[in-house]
């Protein structure tokens, strides 16, 4: 017999009341999943949520499903015998009538009572998932170095192989390209946070100042813009647009002359329409339609249609993480931003703090990737721990990417601490990427903090106004680099050159001195850059006299 396929296709609710339709072609038929057909299958109220395309990720009895997405709807197709299609809805039955399904994904994460660990052990929670960067760099060097040696066409072929997309050009001028069309309140919400985003780090701008530190010596600072800077945009599992203001507005408070935004094209080779109506809001000159190590390689070397640049920013997978490591450290000459990791966000919480506000945090962070980690930190006693956990199962089950929410919970853990000062020890150890403190009084611990990529204080604000639209900038050190390292800012894209001038009254003020300090050292070369400017002047001011 033929195997036969059942398209489970899941609507709106606007559609759920479509008569039961069969489409026949060969030994394929679909039907079209709805209140009509839990009925005739007889399955009971909330039978839609078991027939969900990422709980049916499964291979059971030589019968397996796989799921694909249309505009609107969400098919679920079931492959195999007709005799292991009817047992497989004979268990959807049971298992709806029992009201669970055998995939729900329940909160896993580890928890420790901190006063109870040595301190080697509270050092090791400070640890992230581990990537062995060195299998890793085995694999992006040989494009790094082909990218470098064929440029465009590299470029085009890593595009091909790993997006599947066919490019005739890599590099489109911004100027050159129509105004994307967007939805009014999609274009608004950008638009506003453009207008926090710019206010936020123009504010960041510092005055020139001048000063005098002795009588005719001053010194001052003045700031450029780096001429050429690469942005880099994911658009793996998830595209970013917002990325793209994040690094595009500063740059273009900077001043930077060419800006070269970085992001994989869509599947016809076009560009993301958000992506591009920020980057054209924001100044971008040029985007480069690639993605991972082979789009870094290209800004960092420059290729015939992709202009070199000097510094490159933003945040990525491994293979861009990688990429960016190699080559700042290569004859490409080029800075990166800072090292970066998964995404990890850490959440301090007491009594007052409510579950479901702790759960949404925690899972924003967690639905990045399978690597991100998040750590939710108990401060005293009270907190209804047990509430928690059943709201993060709760809230994961509902999740569209629940899968890479439920593998980051996996190596994520709660910490419990006596009280708010152990609990902000523990997070300055950590230094995680975001920091929440959803406790009473939440600013007065804002001194406390000596770790952390950006801060978010209070039960009303989230980590995700940070990661959209508050202004703050949402590319940060990752992986413990908060320890030393800054979040992307206004001072990123500019460079700062020192200038001093003397007068004669000031060499000769300061010029005794530096003399010194240079013959201790040795450098008589250094000494008589001085010493022979004191003597002119000293002639100078003998022959006035005469």
């Amino acid at each position: 017999m033929h195997d036969a396929h059942f398209n489970f296709a899941i609507y709106p609710q606007k559609n759920s009341k479509k008569v039961l339709t069969k489409l026949y072609k060969a030994s394929y038929f679909t039907i079209y999943f709805n209140v009509h057909f839990r009925r005739q299958l007889r399955l009971p109220e909330g039978a839609e949520q078991l027939m969900d395309c990422q709980r049916l990720s499964f291979n059971w009895n030589k019968c397996f499903c796989k799921s694909y997405d249309s505009y609107q709807t969400r098919y679920i197709q079931i492959i195999g015998g007709q005799r292991d299609i009817h047992r497989r809805v004979s268990y959807l039955r049971a298992a709806a009538a029992a009201g669970s399904s055998h995939t729900a994904i329940k909160c896993s994460m580890k928890s420790y009572r901190l006063s109870e660990l040595t301190q080697a052990q509270v050092n090791s929670l400070k640890a992230r998932p581990r990537i062995d960067f060195s299998s890793i760099f085995t694999l992006v060097n040989p494009i790094v170095d082909d990218v470098r040696c064929r440029g465009d066409a590299a470029v085009k072929d890593y595009t091909t192989k790993f997006d599947k997309v066919e490019l005739e050009k890599i590099v489109e001028h911004v100027s050159e390209l129509p105004d994307p069309e967007l939805d009014e309140v999609v274009r608004e919400a950008f638009d506003v946070a453009y207008d926090n985003i710019y206010a936020f780090h123009a504010a960041q701008k510092s005055a020139e100042t001048c000063v005098e530190n002795m009588k005719g010596v001053k010194c001052k600072r003045v700031s450029r813009g780096i001429p050429s800077v690469g942005l880099y945009v994911p658009g793996g599992t998830a595209v970013l647009p917002s990325t793209a203001l994040m690094l595009a507005v500063p740059a273009q408070i900077a001043g930077c002359k060419t800006v070269v935004l970085a992001t994989p094209p869509n599947q016809d080779g076009s560009i993301c329409k958000e992506v591009l109506y920020c980057a054209k809001r924001a100044g971008v000159t040029h985007i480069l339609k690639a993605g991972g190590a082979q789009a870094i390689s290209a800004m960092a070397w420059g290729t015939a249609s992709c202009p070199k640049v000097e510094k490159i920013f933003g945040p990525g997978n491994q293979y861009v993480t990688a990429a960016k490591m190699i080559l700042q450290n290569s004859e490409a000459m080029v800075s990166i931003d800072m090292p970066a990791g998964p995404s990890e966000v850490l959440v301090i919480a007491d009594e007052q703090a409510n579950p479901v506000h702790i759960a949404s945090d925690l899972l924003s962070q967690a639905e990045h990737g399978p690597d991100s980690q998040v750590v939710l930190v108990i401060a005293g006693e009270g907190v209804d721990i047990k509430a928690i956990e059943e709201e993060i199962t709760k809230q994961c089950n509902s999740l569209p990417r629940r899968e890479y929410a439920s593998k980051a919970l996996d190596h994520s853990f709660t910490v419990f601490t006596r009280d708010m000062v152990e609990a902000i020890s523990f997070s300055n150890l950590y230094a995680p990427e975001h920091l929440i403190i959803n406790v009473n009084d939440a600013e007065k611990w804002e001194s406390f903090i000596e770790n952390a990529g950006s801060v978010f204080l209070g039960q009303w604000t989230p980590e995700s106004v940070g990661d959209y639209a508050s202004g703050t900038n949402h590319v940060l050190p990752t992986y413990g680099y908060a320890r030393m390292y800054s979040g992307v800012s206004l001072d990123s894209f500019l460079k700062y050159i020192t200038v001093q001038s003397l007068t004669e009254e000031g060499l000769m003020n300061l010029g005794p001195y530096v003399a010194t300090m240079a013959e201790v050292e040795g450098l008589e070369a250094h000494k008589r850059a001085v010493t022979l400017r004191l003597r002119d002047i000293q002639s100078k001011q003998i022959s006035q006299r005469t």
